[in-house]
């Protein structure tokens, strides 16, 4: 990881506003995505006891692999298939994971997924902000302000604060928005629990905020 951060301080120093944005929301949008259904599985997939928990666990590992192996439809169709017959928790996490396969195909539809998982009631309140980080996640990129902090704006007390703070901070950025976004990295590089390979993307990309989203000249 540290070759990783070394590359874009690197870019910090001799890249353009661009070029930096379609790097870094790579690695943030895939960070974050991987945190929601990690944390989400992690919870629920540990800490159910039963035989028939532990016959769905090994059904949404099944689906785990098809997804690894790059088969978004047809990981798609085994969650579905896993979310009809499982308990609540389980359910909501395979539909969650459902519509992240979607998305690599539909876009649009695993928004409206996300969103219909994020209002049910019957969802627990964990993967409730699970759906709306990334609904959130998936309309980054084309959601005015507004939308944006509406999707985002509640989970910044939550469990996915950091998360989400760090999607609207690189959203500011992609607008022009440098004040503001430079206001959001800061608060995630001064509070101590913001994980270290986050602070270390914030800090890099303060740098292009302070910069007006122009690259640091190199000292000489």
């Amino acid at each position: 990881m540290a070759d990783i951060f070394s590359e874009v301080d690197e870019d910090v120093r001799n890249e353009k506003l661009n070029k930096s944005w379609a790097k870094y929301s790579i690695v943030v949008y895939g960070a974050a995505a991987a945190i929601v259904l990690g944390t989400a599985a992690y919870t629920y997939l540990q800490h159910q006891k039963t035989v028939a928990a532990e016959a769905a666990g090994a059904k949404f590992m099944a689906a785990q692999e098809l997804a690894r192996a790059q088969k978004p439809a047809e990981a798609e169709a085994a969650f579905e298939a896993l979310a009809k017959d499982s308990a609540p928790g389980v359910r909501a996490l395979a539909l969650l994971r459902a519509a992240q396969e979607q998305s690599l195909i539909d876009r649009p539809g695993a928004v409206k997924v996300f969103e219909t998982i994020a209002t049910d009631a019957k969802v627990p309140p964990l993967l409730q902000d699970a759906a709306r980080l990334r609904a959130g996640l998936l309309r980054a990129d084309d959601a005015d302000k507004a939308e944006l902090e509406n999707r985002l704006g509640p989970l910044l007390n939550g469990p996915f604060r950091y998360s989400a703070r760090e999607i609207l901070a690189l959203a500011a950025l992609k607008r022009g928005a440098f004040e503001e976004a430079g206001r959001l990295l800061d608060q995630l590089i001064v509070d101590p629990q913001t994980p270290a390979s986050m602070r270390q993307r914030a800090e890099a990309l303060a740098s292009l905020a302070r910069g007006g989203g122009k690259a640091a000249p190199e000292k000489k």
